[in-house]
């Protein structure tokens, strides 16, 4: 076996038929409708999150056509989130006001659609999947996969706390798991940390461009009742995004007086000194904005990397013991700012391959490729990087885009995200009013304290940057240190004392966004996963 980092001694092995990494809606949506075409099968989904949806994030607004498909009685019992979508708005903000156009975009139409917390639609989900006979591990961190001598994936091994023999929860590396399967599907969601290296170590992305990524990040607030309208959903793009930034905002009108709010930023924009978090907060300060959260409460906070390179950055979902499916996959509809339905689309289809394909991967990757989930994706395949030109150029072809239908003979390309970035001489930053806020919370680490993130302090740091001396010495020049700006938690610090400047990881504040594993200009930045049951603890995002 190969690609283990933990020290060799015993590990419990357990045996399965199929194991999926990550319990979220794409790797549920597998397990259950493996086991519904096969109750035979042994089937387990292992979390690194300490319980299922504890790491999930997204806006959500939900295409229900395959969950029906999945699972036809759902509304008999819906999601403790679960709401009707009723109004569509769609609005060109500018500093001080905005413009709202009198036409929303058609994949911005939400007729049919619900509001869904994904976080607690998958902890709804997990247990059906348990009814049908499937094992559910959360706080199981697959920290890297296991191998037979000509590299057929066989498994995954888990070092992480809850799997000690004396019963305690602190991690054990020594005494951990090795899963072994037939099949392992991998769901991780974007950026993956397993996916990352299998796609390097099986070429899997060499017929496609890099892929592109996204950070969104958002709040659940709690206000008064009056100034919720359940099921009215509102997007925004300009303000506070510059012509040069793809950006844009979300606000969904829940019930209980509860709104979910955020922002989503382009990891492919240019300016080293751009602050995401700032962004979205300075958004919450618009004046249309505002005086529906002022004195209101927040509940929750995260964020989380979004795979937005679309068709021409999909790389090979299958390879010797091993599937991608859903974001890990970069099944991710832009234009829509929907990937759910796709999530559990492609996990039923991969679930229906194994059973007719006696449980080998082989010819998957053709079938998601012929399959309504990659004609979704082809439609609007040059919406997103036809904004790499600028907002109005984006725009324009959106438009054309849109009313052809996504037939255009050509189809544009994506480079990574890490790339764009320009270099503090050749950029001249605009001035973009970041400043004191009177809205919570008041800086990052009070964002942190709102993630409800967790890491035990003498865990090994899960941020692994390789070559310290790159950020004091290159990095400060060149890019003034852009993972002190891009990463939302403050994770990153640039101090000085008396051994001079140096880099200071403070990895407790660590939210799993995998920015950094995407945005740092010199690569030299990986996650990888810290301990199970490790990291934020989303409530309802």
């Amino acid at each position: 076996m190969t690609e283990q980092t933990a020290p060799e001694t015993e590990r419990d092995v357990m045996e399965y038929d199929v194991v999926t990494v990550g319990a979220g809606p794409a790797g549920l949506a597998f397990a259950i409708r493996l086991k519904q075409l096969d109750p035979g099968l042994n089937v387990c989904v292992i979390e690194k999150g300490a319980t299922i949806g504890a790491h999930i994030l997204s806006g959500a607004v939900i295409e229900t056509g395959p969950l029906d498909a999945l699972l036809p009685n759902w509304r008999d019992n819906p999601p403790p989130v679960c709401v009707d979508a009723k109004e569509d708005e769609f609005w060109l903000l500018t500093r001080d006001g905005g413009h709202k156009l009198p036409v929303i975009p058609p994949g911005m139409n939400n007729h049919g659609n619900v509001i869904v917390s994904l976080g607690a639609m998958c902890a709804w989900m997990a247990p059906q999947a348990e009814a049908l006979g499937v094992d559910v591990f959360p706080g199981f961190a697959a920290a890297e996969t296991l191998h037979d001598g000509d590299g057929k994936v066989i498994g995954v091994r888990i070092g992480d706390m809850g799997v000690a023999r004396d019963g305690s929860h602190k991690p054990n590396y020594t005494q951990g798991i090795d899963i072994h399967a037939r099949v392992t599907v991998l769901a991780e969601g974007a950026r993956g940390h397993l996916t990352k290296r299998l796609v390097k170590r099986f070429d899997l992305d060499a017929d496609s461009d890099p892929q592109g990524y996204s950070i969104g990040i958002k709040e659940l607030w709690q206000v008064p009742e009056d100034r919720v309208s359940p099921g009215k959903i509102v997007h925004s793009f300009g303000w506070p995004a510059d012509s040069a930034t793809y950006g844009g905002s979300f606000i969904y009108h829940l019930d209980k007086g509860r709104i979910a709010i955020g922002y989503v930023t382009g990891l492919d924009y240019k300016d080293p000194n751009y602050k995401p978090w700032e962004a979205f907060q300075q958004f919450k300060h618009h004046p249309m904005v505002k005086p529906l959260l002022e004195g209101g409460e927040i509940i929750s906070a995260g964020a989380r990397a979004i795979a937005t390179g679309g068709y021409q950055s999909m790389p090979r979902v299958e390879m010797p013991g091993a599937l991608l499916i859903g974001d890990t996959a970069g099944l991710l509809n832009v234009p829509k700012v929907k990937g759910t339905h796709q999530a559990i689309r492609s996990g039923m289809l991969a679930a229906e391959h194994l059973v007719g394909n006696a449980l080998a991967p082989e010819g998957f990757d053709a079938k998601l490729r012929d399959s309504a989930v990659m004609a979704e994706l082809k439609a609007v395949r040059n919406i997103k990087p036809g904004f790499k030109k600028g907002l109005w150029m984006g725009m324009l072809n959106a438009g054309w885009e849109t009313i052809t239908g996504g037939r255009s003979p050509w189809t544009l390309k994506n480079r990574a995200d890490w790339s764009s970035l320009e270099k503090l001489a050749e950029y001249e930053s605009p001035d973009r009013g970041w400043g004191p806020r009177e809205l919570p919370p008041r800086d990052r680490l009070a964002g942190v304290y709102y993630a409800a993130t967790d890491h035990d302090e003498d865990q090994p740091v899960h941020l692994i940057v390789h070559d310290t001396s790159i950020c004091v010495e290159r990095c400060t020049i060149e890019y003034g240190n852009p993972c002190t700006r891009f990463c939302p938690a403050n994770v990153y610090e640039m101090v000085e004392d008396e051994g001079g400047r140096r880099l200071q990881i403070n990895a407790a504040n660590c939210v799993h966004c995998k920015t950094c594993d995407i945005k740092d200009p010199y690569e030299i930045i990986t996650w990888v996963t810290p301990e199970g049951g490790a990291g934020p603890n989303y409530q309802n995002l």
